[in-house]
């Protein structure tokens, strides 16, 4: 057994099977779990729908792409019941959550989201290109992409928002730090995240044991803590360990937590406490590895003690380029530019 899975094993699972694509497991009182496929390795995520009595409340959107369409509209006519959907909530802006926000939104929907989710989701889907921009490209050399990978994304169209997301609405209800909202008969503190995506929305119900984490905590995987062309600077692993720490004061051992990926859960102190200590780990292991200098591209055995395959590579390098980025803010390594390549080039101090 890997360390993930021994991890996982620890936590309590109250529904061992997912739904099938299409159908959906009652996981509390008038809320239901539905899972959409994705096309990539991580091949589904996670919506709740809420009743509201003569409609529901969705909790994330999904990504639109054909086998997507069909689930959503098979769960909509089945375990739906054919009952309009009259609220998305959005967890946080990626595209695997927000795809089809703008469809339930044309048929009458509202959204709501953080501001930051909602101006960033909005601002990606309607910037489309045809080819890498600059600043891209010099992110990935910064990062030290393999070179015959970079020179693929040099040829290749990019992914844009727009080929998986509706068109974001011009307007939506915000939702903030702090605030209480209704909805599925039940009263929520909204506390925020940050490190997976900025302003990530979590919502701790007031009148039972739920807790909506969408990707901010995750059973047997941890979130994707990227750097991106968008914020190069940013240190977004101090921002989620930050959270983590945060968020640690509010779980208890009874609260069910339905996330964005894998299964509902119980467990969330144990959760976070594993989530934060192998990033720590991470950055221990990654620390004494750069006594030899090298770019994130060239720290993936440290950070990751697995081969990493192509399908892989550009979240590992995010990845990678974050933890690194995270020992140079906090003065724990130093970072030169490396001439021959371009790549920043890290060495602990």
């Amino acid at each position: 057994m890997t360390d993930r899975h021994a991890e996982a094993a620890l936590l309590s699972y109250p529904f061992p099977d997912p739904p099938s694509s299409g159908e959906g497991v009652e996981v509390a009182p008038g809320v239901l779990w539905i899972r959409l496929p994705l096309p990539m390795k991580l091949d589904h995520v996670n919506l709740y729908a809420f009743d509201e009595g003569d409609s529901w409340t969705l909790i994330d959107a999904g990504m639109r792409w054909p086998k997507g369409t069909a689930a959503l509209e098979a769960a909509l006519k089945g375990p739906l019941g054919g009952k309009p959907i009259s609220r998305v909530i959005l967890t946080h802006h990626h595209p695997d959550h927000v795809g089809f926000a703008g469809h339930f939104h044309r048929k009458g929907a509202e959204i709501w989201a953080t501001r930051v989710a909602w101006l960033t989701a909005r601002m990606l889907v309607l910037d489309q290109q045809e080819s890498q921009p600059p600043e891209s490209l010099l992110f990935y050399r910064r990062a030290g992409m393999r070179a015959d990978l970079l020179q693929k994304r040099i040829e290749e169209r990019p992914f844009n928002f727009a080929d998986c997301v509706d068109p974001i609405p011009l307007g939506y209800t915000r939702i903030s730090e702090g605030e209480i909202v209704r909805f599925g008969g039940r009263d929520w503190d909204i506390r925020l995240g940050n490190g997976h995506a900025p302003d990530h929305a979590t919502f701790w119900s007031r009148t039972d044991d739920l807790v909506i984490t969408g990707d901010q905590v995750l059973p047997g995987i941890s979130p994707n803590i990227g750097v991106y062309p968008t914020e190069p600077e940013a240190d977004p692993v101090g921002d989620w360990i930050d959270s983590c720490d945060r968020l640690s004061a509010f779980a208890r051992d009874d609260q069910l937590i339905l996330c964005g990926h894998k299964r509902p859960f119980r467990g969330l102190p144990l959760r976070l406490a594993q989530l934060t200590g192998n990033h720590h780990g991470v950055l221990k292991r990654l620390l004494a590895a750069l006594e030899t200098p090298c770019s994130a591209g060239e720290s993936f055995p440290a950070i990751f003690k697995r081969e990493i395959s192509s399908g892989e590579y550009g979240l590992a390098l995010v990845e990678a380029f974050a933890h690194c980025q995270h020992l140079f803010l906090t003065g724990q390594a130093t970072r030169i530019l490396r001439p021959e390549d371009g790549a920043f080039v890290y060495q602990r101090v």
